[in-house]
């Protein structure tokens, strides 16, 4: 049995894990899988894989990207999810920012430089042809420091995904001004070099698995209640992020899926010239 540790934030994306490995077919694949649980993001579990804290991890694609240019350690093997993450632009509730046209000269959350809400940020601001060596960064390490960075007024805006922070926006603490759909699919599964070297048929295995059982609860008459349930949603808001996810049907990634991030990246400065998609992917056996 191989023991593969894989990484993931504890968000309804990755619901389909839990299911795979409560259920065993994970074990039923040949693989003993620990999963660990990671607020902090796509940064903290591209640092484990790096350590080789973690064999594999559920990254946004852009925080994957970045991490990768950055420090290596770890490539990308598969898309995850297919359909792009939908982000929430917030502000706090009693913001006088009301629409997206004020937020110039704001100042954004972020959880860390080169993470899917710093990214997002700048993309969105290249979009409306705003100045972009004048965004204001603010870092807040996840969603816990944004809500306090809110509450102590020490930022104005924050990019996250749209259903997570809806219980904030429902509760009175945050006020979405607007959605905003990343121009490319939402996660990618990532594997430490040395695991991709030592266990890529397992992970290759695993991986199927988990695609499989994503596609069997994505097509099962109570998903949604499972989400609102497990996640704390309401049952209407689960019921429509639900619709508009799409899981990979296999295990595997094309240069063409991760291309927008690099050019995005590069814009921002956060890769250089000569980074490509062939130096960020890696075939599975």
């Amino acid at each position: 049995m191989t023991l593969i540790r894989i990484g993931g934030v504890p968000e309804h994306f990755n619901w389909p894990w839990h299911l795979t490995l409560g259920e065993g077919a994970a074990r039923a694949a040949g693989v003993d899988a620990e999963w660990q649980e990671f607020p902090d993001g796509s940064g903290a579990m591209a640092q484990a894989l790096r350590e080789q804290r973690l064999d594999a991890a559920m990254l946004l694609t852009e925080g994957a990207v970045a991490g990768i240019a950055a420090g290596g350690g770890f490539k990308i093997v598969s898309v995850y999810t297919e359909s792009p993450l939908i982000w929430g632009i917030h502000v706090p509730a009693s913001s006088r920012l009301r629409a997206v046209a004020d937020l110039t000269g704001a100042r954004y959350a972020i959880s860390r430089r080169g993470s899917g809400s710093h990214l997002m940020a700048f993309v969105h601001a290249r979009e409306r042809g705003w100045p972009l060596d004048r965004l204001e960064l603010v870092v807040v390490r996840d969603l816990k420091g944004a809500i306090d960075a809110f509450a102590q007024g020490s930022a104005d805006v924050f990019f996250w995904e749209k259903f997570m922070t809806k219980p904030l926006v429902d509760d009175g603490r945050f006020r979405r001004v607007a959605d905003f759909a990343a121009p490319w699919p939402a996660f990618v599964v990532c594997a430490a070099d040395a695991a991709l070297a030592r266990h890529g048929a397992a992970l290759r295995a695993l991986l199927a698995a988990v695609l499989a059982r994503a596609a069997t609860f994505a097509a099962s008459a109570d998903a949604a209640a499972q989400i609102a349930a497990r996640y704390g949603l309401q049952p209407r808001d689960a019921a429509e992020w639900l619709a508009g996810t799409r899981w990979s049907t296999r295990v595997g990634v094309e240069p063409r899926a991760i291309a927008p991030v690099i050019d995005a990246l590069r814009a921002a400065g956060l890769v250089d010239a000569a980074f490509t998609a062939d130096r960020a992917i890696a075939p599975l056996p």
